[in-house]
């Protein structure tokens, strides 16, 4: 805990002085009481519980003034508040390795019922976007508050060929700025030359400063995917595009790490999860990654983000705490002064 005027813990100084003029004060009224009163009624009145009494009103008083000066020194601390959040976009894969049963009943319906359960516990001031992606990427719904309208574009997922995570990431910055100019032919060839640095595509976007990764808290991505890219931008570019603006990509991969074959519409392929480059996503962009073996696993994490989304931790002031907790504890002292002894203190 810091403090922003730390030059008035100084007045705390001024309490053990407050305990040296009570206890003077009790000494002065017993001398007193011993010249009207036998010894042994002195000391009936002043029994234990009579003592305990007596002392207890004073003491929540003293605690009192330390918690007031303690809040007029504008105390900070790092506490969980809730989250500025106001737009998530959950970039979510629909390629045909997405029908795999080893997450059951499979991976697609493991996600969207994962997906439906996590936009469920948002609260509705949150916004989010769907964009759906495999071979290209299209935005499924725009970011929303409509719960209904959510569920209904994640169970209108149709299954296509090949992935294309980095457009997936393209698509969805450009949703969060729309006026921005963000598109994925910018990002590809051969709209891009060949070996052309990405800084150099940046910065025919309009009006764009690059921040911190991880700086722009009203906003995040959540991409899941279960294969490697096999074609569109390259991830790692988007990436970039999105940590030069502050946002987080959270990364959650789900399916085979080592690689399957898997059919689709006559076809076979081999599918396998690019956990290195999703982790190499993430960590650009000041995010995390995740791993769902299984449609469990997928709901835990789900769970995670939600939390992480929707609560953080911020150094604020508590100054007020302890000014709460300060006129709790003097309430509390006059009212037992008054129960017991028909006086404040």
């Amino acid at each position: 805990m810091t403090f922003l005027w730390p030059q008035f813990l100084w007045l705390l100084a001024a309490l053990p002085l407050l305990v040296l003029l009570y206890v003077w004060l009790i000494r002065r009224k017993k001398k007193m009481a011993v010249r009207y009163a036998s010894l042994s009624i002195v000391r009936e009145a002043m029994g234990a519980g009579q003592s305990f009494r007596r002392h207890l009103p004073p003491l929540l008083f003293l605690l009192a003034m330390a918690a007031m000066l303690v809040a007029a020194a504008r105390p900070m601390a790092v506490v969980m508040l809730p989250s500025n959040q106001q737009t998530i976009i959950l970039a979510m894969d629909v390629s045909g390795s997405m029908r795999a049963a080893d997450v059951l009943p499979n991976r697609l319906v493991a996600a969207q019922e994962a997906a439906k359960s996590f936009i469920k516990d948002l609260p509705r001031t949150v916004k989010v976007g769907i964009v759906a992606f495999a071979g290209s990427a299209q935005v499924a719904q725009l970011p929303t508050t409509n719960h209904d309208d959510l569920v209904t574009a994640i169970d209108s997922f149709q299954l296509q060929r090949a992935t294309a995570t980095g457009n997936a990431i393209v698509v969805s910055l450009a949703t969060l700025f729309p006026d921005a100019g963000i598109d994925v032919e910018q990002f590809s060839a051969p709209s891009r030359q060949r070996g052309t640095p990405i800084d150099q595509t940046e910065k025919k976007l309009k009006d764009f400063t690059p921040v911190a990764p991880g700086s722009f808290t009203s906003a995040a991505i959540i991409m899941l995917t279960d294969g490697q890219r096999t074609t569109g931008v390259d991830p790692l570019d988007a990436a970039k595009a999105a940590a030069d603006r502050g946002v987080r990509i959270y990364t959650v991969g789900v399916g085979t790490v080592d690689g399957e074959t898997i059919g689709f519409e006559g076809w076979s392929m081999r599918v396998r999860l690019d956990e290195e480059t999703l982790k190499a996503v993430a960590n650009k962009t000041n995010a995390e990654y995740f791993y769902a073996g299984t449609a469990n696993d997928l709901k835990k994490v789900y769970e995670t983000l939600s939390s992480k989304l929707t609560v953080e931790k911020k150094e604020t002031e508590i100054s007020a705490l302890f000014a709460l907790g300060a006129a709790v504890l003097t309430l509390l002292s006059a009212g037992l002064s008054l129960l017991w002894f028909n006086r404040i203190l």
